[in-house]
């Protein structure tokens, strides 16, 4: 991995990947797509600003679940059309200790959970326990500064902490210069996966920026 902090690599920004659909049919989908949201960066991106309570002094909140998506091989069905119930305000809370707020989960099953043809504790209970399949690696728990590195630093530690998965499997998204996801192709049984060609764009910056965790 200290070889890979000293490669220069070509700067890029992530190319918009193909139109979504809206209103499909609940349950018509090919995979899923895990993405795991470091917390501190999205903080310092947009959360700071919101006021947001995730991003409040007493959370320590690392990799959080963004969400569960439904994926097509080309493209991803949102907003569809389902006849089950949307979820309580219980179930969106009980969310909080991995999606850092209600209000997200709750955007979450809106958008992408009415399109996995669950109820909306399925897809909760779906997403928690994606979300414990996959090992967050630790080290960047450590940090007690921010640091900038190759965003493929990230994707390796990745890799490391989760012999299962490939590199076709993970790919490490980047907005605004800091490190922004780590997203994970699923099958509907929660394997790892190749992620389709509109998934699969690596960040390729060199000197991403990572915040702690404070």
């Amino acid at each position: 991995m200290r070889g890979v902090f000293f490669t220069v690599l070509t700067a890029a920004g992530l190319v918009a990947g193909a139109a979504q659909a809206e209103g499909e049919r609940a349950g018509a989908f090919d995979y899923y797509v895990m993405a795991l949201s470091w917390s501190p960066n999205w903080c310092a991106i947009e959360g700071d600003a919101k006021g947001s309570e995730q991003c409040d002094d007493r959370h320590d909140y690392g990799w959080t679940l963004h969400g569960l998506w439904p994926q097509f091989h080309r493209g991803w069905p949102s907003y569809c059309r389902t006849t089950e119930a949307p979820p309580t305000r219980r179930q969106t809370g009980e969310m909080r200790d991995i999606m850092g707020s209600p209000g997200l989960a709750w955007h979450q099953w809106k958008k992408h959970g009415t399109c996995s043809g669950l109820s909306a504790r399925d897809y909760f209970a779906l997403s928690r326990q994606a979300y414990d399949t996959v090992t967050r690696p630790e080290v960047f728990r450590r940090l007690d500064k921010a640091v900038t590195l190759p965003a493929s630093v990230v994707e390796e530690a990745f890799l490391k902490a989760n012999p299962s998965l490939t590199a076709d499997s993970l790919t490490i998204t980047c907005r605004d210069g800091f490190i922004q996801e780590a997203r994970v192709c699923l099958s509907r049984d929660l394997d790892p996966v190749p992620c389709g060609r509109d998934v699969s764009r690596d960040c390729t910056l060199s000197n991403a920026t990572f915040e702690p965790v404070r």
